[in-house]
């Protein structure tokens, strides 16, 4: 059933990717990013595939890191963000996402029969993947490699041969799944390609530190949260306003059936609940009333 409902902000947890080449320091500012989010090195974990890249910032902070070893399967990820997520890990930073869709191309390369008709075993389970990382209830900032290649620039009357990056090693139209994209250069400096928040899209280019992830937690923080509906849930005083409190959040569904259950219950009983006149003043003995009076 199809029911209309008034738009509002909601609070929410950002997900968020950087892409460049080898070398432009998203890994670096992926951990900023984290520490402006969080605000507490020890509440970062990274899940490293990137061959123990994530230990070349040690000297940050004492934030926690994952290494995958030789699996980079989907489920592999899905099951480090798992662990994450059970240890109490408020940002979880993922770098590189690259390393997966290289293992699904490799999967796929490998099948026997018809090419297009494989995918059907392949594009399941990046969804998977892709699901397990947007449904999750904390920070996730993701880093993706990009094909690079040479252009000439001319410096000091030189031409100089400079890394560009091209396209994400990625599935096409990956970038749509994120709140925010930035595109990191050689120089360190980033743009947003992508940015639903319209913090940062349309600005010049910019170096990435942890004002930049405060900024993006306040607007995460800015709107209705799940604490707030359970109130709002509490205070219901009939079914009907019960209901549309149920209809207005669709996307927490699943997180707030049981308290919807509790106060439809509660509201019901209330309902059936036969109306009794107490007064002090009359006593019941058996069939018969009794006054009595105070002087």
């Amino acid at each position: 059933m199809m029911n209309l409902r008034r738009t509002s902000k909601k609070q929410a947890k950002i997900k968020l990717a950087l892409q460049g080449c080898a070398g432009s320091g998203k890994t670096y500012s992926a951990l900023l990013l984290a520490y402006g989010l969080c605000g507490e090195w020890s509440k970062i974990a990274v899940i490293d595939s990137e061959n123990g890249s994530a230990d070349l910032y040690a000297h940050l902070g004492n934030y926690n890191v994952l290494p995958l070893q030789d699996s980079f399967t989907p489920e592999t990820y899905m099951e480090a963000i798992g662990i994450c997520e059970n240890a109490g890990m408020e940002v979880i930073i993922i770098d590189s996402i690259s390393q997966c869709w290289d293992n699904l191309l490799e999967y796929h390369a490998n099948l026997q029969g018809n090419s297009f008709t494989n995918w059907q075993k392949v594009t399941p389970r990046i969804n998977a993947f892709m699901h397990k990382i947007l449904q999750s209830d904390k920070h996730i900032i993701c880093t993706m490699r990009c094909k690079q290649d040479y252009v000439l620039n001319e410096k000091n009357g030189k031409m100089v041969p400079e890394k560009v990056g091209l396209k994400a090693v990625m599935r096409d139209g990956i970038d749509y799944e994120f709140t925010i994209v930035f595109d990191i250069n050689m120089k360190h400096q980033a743009i947003a390609s992508k940015d639903r928040t319209n913090l940062f899209m349309g600005k010049p280019d910019f170096t990435i530190t942890p004002t930049t992830g405060e900024i993006i937690l306040d607007w995460c923080n800015d709107g209705v949260n799940v604490d707030m509906i359970k109130q709002k849930i509490n205070a219901a005083r009939t079914i009907d306003e019960l209901t549309t409190i149920y209809h207005e959040y669709p996307e927490w569904y699943q997180q707030l059936t049981s308290d919807f259950m509790q106060k439809k219950m509660q509201l019901q009983e209330e309902q059936n609940k036969p109306n009794i006149n107490y007064n002090p003043n009359f006593i019941r003995y058996g069939n018969n009333v009794t006054t009595t009076c105070k002087n």
